[in-house]
């Protein structure tokens, strides 16, 4: 491995730890866009994975007072459970579609409510709701790799504090991506050369995501929600660009 690439690899970790450690997700959809430029995608898509789980749990003590796992359990449950229908789905569905017309969705999403034209604190939904979302987005997660979309768009519309809001999607996510691990490690896909970019990758996570759990203490509700908007909406535009250059292109 060159020097370029070494430091995309550091820089990348960096930036992805610190806003999981600021908004409790988004490590992928930092760190892909730089490390696809340095390794394989095989090769990027296992680092994100491990090092995901490493900046969610580390920072997972600083909400775990708002985790109500009365709450949490039914859509962790239903979550692992609908990842490998997912993965069923993958012969029979074109992922790239899927993935822009996900895309498209946390794009209007995340405008409407920036906007401040989509419902607010919805009074429906509990447990079977809950189950639900954490179905739906496990199947996500396992056709698409986009396990977080839904359970934070659910926790957005049910108006939770910024601490419960996070305790909900930091918990799943965790969740899921500790499972998606584990299938990554019994396939063989954690690799010597996966753990020589460890090596690289985690003091950059471990660092920046300690920053990011600093900053993120500093932020209002009000702060946070619209931080979880702009991610939301920056992630579905990344979802949607590929297609976007093949038809400018044209």
């Amino acid at each position: 491995m060159d020097l370029a690439a070494g430091i995309l690899i550091v820089g990348g970790a960096l930036l992805g730890g610190f806003v999981s450690g600021l908004a409790g997700f988004g490590t992928a959809l930092v760190t892909l866009g730089i490390w696809l430029h340095a390794v394989p995608p095989a090769q990027a898509a296992t680092l994100v994975i491990i090092c995901s789980v490493v900046a969610q749990a580390q920072t997972m003590p600083a909400v775990w007072h708002a985790v109500e796992m009365r709450r949490v359990w039914p859509m962790l449950l239903m979550g692992v459970i609908g990842v490998p229908f997912g993965v069923l789905l993958l012969g029979h569905v074109n992922a790239a579609d899927f993935r822009v017309m996900v895309g498209v969705v946390l794009l209007a999403f995340s405008s409407v409510m920036l906007a401040g034209r989509g419902p607010r604190a919805l009074a429906w939904g509990g447990g079977r709701a809950d189950a639900a979302v954490g179905l739906a987005g496990g199947v996500l997660g396992g056709l698409a790799g986009l396990s977080g979309a839904l359970p934070t768009m659910w926790a957005t519309l049910r108006g939770w504090s910024k601490d419960k809001r996070r305790g909900v999607f930091q918990v799943y996510n965790l969740t899921v991506l500790t499972a998606a691990m584990a299938m990554h490690a019994a396939s063989g896909l954690i690799t010597k050369q996966v753990g020589v970019l460890l090596l690289l990758a985690l003091p950059g996570t471990i660092s920046g995501a300690w920053a990011g759990a600093h900053a993120y203490r500093r932020l209002s509700d009000h702060r946070f929600h619209q931080l979880v908007l702009c991610l939301l909406g920056v992630s579905g535009v990344t979802l949607i660009w590929p297609v976007l250059v093949q038809l400018f292109a044209w």
